[in-house]
């Protein structure tokens, strides 16, 4: 039967395509990473988590994937048309590694990138902000995520959590700037829009929650919310500089303290529509966010 001149195929050819669109999500057991992979299968995508480690994840398909070891690359990327991009942490150059990877990314077919960067770092900025700078070139269909600060650096591991836990502090130098702390799960329900709807963003999405908050306002929400003492304690610039030094390198560490003092400036208070307008929904607040993460943990 030869129909296919019909009017419909068009439309079959980009629902079949949808289908059969795998994306590679790399740092698929990280705080946004693993989010976005399971908000990808809950739509029934096909999903390549990448991790230097291969984390299996339920419906996902573990690869190994290294920003530092490109013989990793090329299995990645076997049958990809999009990807999910996590800089190498801690680097102070990722465009050294990223702008090769994406350069081979697009010849072997991928079409979208979809790029996690910081409300903090504007395109051609530093870091990650040169990566952003090339993506529109690289791609047509593309996205850089630049949320605010995470609310998930008050949970788990992360430093924020270490000192409330141990000290009942918070320790920033900065100041009583505001911030628009957002959730990790808003983070990732945005990616998941900005790689499967059928219209890329092709644009940068500055993230954030509903409200900016002070750090102090951060404390006193998590001592309401888990019964026990709170309190931001104010750090100059060079002492946070130096804590941070003492467990990673001077340059990182110095970027670190900067961007505190960025929010001491005022350089973070703002909120954007951006998760409401991609999701459909308002984003999450920092109180709904402590009772889930944060207020079960402390009474564990």
């Amino acid at each position: 039967m030869t129909t296919s001149h019909t009017s419909h195929a068009p439309h079959a050819s980009q629902a079949e395509h949808a289908h059969h669109a795998t994306t590679l999500v790399i740092g698929a057991a990280g705080t946004t990473g693993r989010r976005v992979t399971a908000g990808l299968i809950a739509e029934g995508r096909r999903v390549k988590a990448a991790g230097r480690a291969p984390t299996p994840q339920p419906g996902a398909q573990s690869v190994r994937f290294d920003w530092n070891e490109p013989a990793t690359w090329a299995g990645a990327l076997d049958g990809v048309d999009r990807v999910y991009l996590i800089p190498p942490t801690g680097s102070p150059d990722p465009a050294g590694v990223m702008l090769p990877f994406l350069r081979q990314a697009r010849a072997a077919g991928v079409c979208r990138a979809v790029l996690l960067s910081s409300s903090a770092i504007p395109a051609g900025g530093p870091a990650v902000g040169r990566v952003h700078e090339q993506l529109p070139a690289l791609f047509e269909e593309w996205a850089v995520l630049r949320p605010s600060w995470f609310m998930q650096n008050f949970a788990g591991s992360a430093p924020h959590a270490r000192t409330i836990r141990e000290h009942g502090t918070i320790l920033t130098a900065s100041g009583d700037g505001r911030v628009g702390f957002v959730d990790a799960e808003d983070i990732a329900a945005v990616a998941v829009r900005a790689l499967t709807d059928d219209q890329a963003p092709n644009t940068d999405l500055v993230l954030t929650g509903p409200q900016t908050l002070s750090y102090a306002d951060a404390a006193a929400i998590i001592a309401e919310a888990t019964g026990r003492p709170v309190v931001h304690r104010q750090l100059t610039f060079e002492e946070l500089r130096d804590r941070w030094a003492a467990e990673i390198p001077l340059e990182f560490a110095t970027m670190l303290a900067a961007m505190d003092r960025a929010i001491a400036d005022g350089a973070e208070d703002r909120t954007s529509d951006a998760v409401e307008r991609l999701t459909g929904r308002p984003p999450g607040t920092f109180r709904a966010f402590v009772e889930r993460e944060v207020r079960t943990a402390a009474h564990d």
